[in-house]
Parts: structure tokens; sequence; C-alpha cells
């Protein structure tokens, strides 16, 4: 089935609406009931963002390919899976998306709507964490698309869960959700100022993961093959 591109943009806002609304909420929630134990915090954070990336990718990828992250359009733009155009208004969405999420979250629990995060998150070993971070995640769509498509939902939540503990900025691998984070002062906020150093090093992941992964999987795609991250648009 095809969409139009209004309905696919719609289905990239939501979801990185939806996306952030879970993770910044589910931040809020869990640093209320761990009564100051991070890792129980960071582990309830983590189940909930995992859980409703599965869910998310599952609903919408048929319709918009569930990018949800820059990075990852950027990855298929240069692939020639998207169209530059639409490539552009997918980035602009998903940035309206995860900060009306954000907004959603803070709104739900009786918090300031805007808010400016002071939650510093600088130095080499948490850019390099990112650049890691984001490096997995597109080798991990790359590769579950050629090996596994209907993997992909359950590849993704789960490579991201994976990153929260084994990096240490927690795996924000998404230009548009850092963006967000910088407007929640929260338990998944980032200090504005430290926003582009962390979007810098995930374009330099996402870059070496396509560079790496074309190498390992092959430019074109498989014969048939209908990747779930993306998507048939009628124009």
């Amino acid at each position: 089935m095809t969409y139009s591109l209004r309905q696919t943009i719609a289905a990239e806002a939501l979801g990185s609406a939806l996306l952030l609304c879970t993770v910044v909420g589910s931040g809020i929630m869990a640093d209320t009931l761990a009564q100051g134990n991070v890792a129980v915090a960071l582990l309830a954070n983590t189940i909930a963002t995992g859980s409703i990336l599965y869910v998310l990718i599952t609903a919408l990828g048929p319709v918009s390919g569930a990018h949800f992250n820059p990075a990852v359009t950027l990855v298929f733009a240069l692939r020639r899976e998207v169209a530059a155009s639409v490539a552009v208004a997918y980035v602009l969405a998903q940035v309206a998306g995860t900060i009306c999420g954000a907004m959603l979250a803070h709104a739900m629990f009786d918090q300031a709507i805007l808010q400016f995060s002071e939650h510093a998150r600088s130095g080499p070993a948490q850019w390099l964490s990112e650049v890691v971070a984001t490096f997995a995640l597109v080798l991990t769509i790359l590769g579950t698309l050629r090996a596994r498509p209907d993997a992909v939902p359950v590849s993704v939540a789960l490579v991201i869960v994976a990153a929260y503990w084994f990096t240490a900025s927690t795996s924000f691998a998404n230009p548009a959700v850092t963006i967000a984070r910088s407007l929640s002062d929260t338990f998944a906020g980032i200090a504005p100022a430290d926003v582009p150093a962390f979007v810098v090093a995930q374009v330099i992941g996402a870059m070496s993961g396509l560079v790496i992964g074309e190498r390992v999987f092959g430019w074109k795609r498989l014969d048939g093959e209908q990747p779930s991250l993306s998507s048939s648009i009628e124009a």
C-alpha cells in the first residue's frame, strides 16, 4: 500500500512525539519512584523506551518507515531510498514531534511546559558514546533489513535498550531526541550547550555505520526486499 506524503510526515511527527513523551515521562516517573536510586530509575526508563520503540516501529513502519530520527533519515537519503525533499520534511516533523512529546510529558506530570535542562553531558567519553550508539543503531538497521526485515522493530528496540547500559551517555543516538531533551529539565535532560557536540557525534556515528554496513552487507537491497524503515510514498 502506498501513502501520501502528508500521511508519512504525520506518522513521523506522531511517532517522534510518542517516543519523546515516553522517554521524558518514564524518566520523571522513574526518578520520582526510585527515591534516589539512579540504577533503578535508568532501568525503568530503559524498559519504557525499548517497549515504545517496538510498538511504534511495528505500527508506523509500513506508513513512513518509522525513522523518528534525523540520523536514520540521513542514512536512507544517502542510500537514495528517500528523496532529499522528503528527508527534509521528515527531519522537521521529527524535531517538531519530539519537542511536542517532551512538552506533553511535562503537562501530564504537572510541570512547567517549557523547560531548559541543566543536566550537563559533555566530554570525550560522552561524545564517543554517542558515536558508538548511533553506529550500532545504523548497523543494526542495515543488517536486520537484509537478514530478517520483520525483525527490525525488536532489533532496533533491543539495540537501544542495550546501548542505554553499555554507553556512558545512555544512548541518545538521535539528533531530534537530543534537541527535545534539552528542553526538559528532568531525569532525561541534557543542557542546551551540550547539544551541538552530541549531534555532531551522532552524525559521525551514523555515517560510520553506513560506510561499514554497506561494505559488510552491500550497497543495494536484495531483490524483492521491502525494508521496514523505508517507505512507499505516493506523490
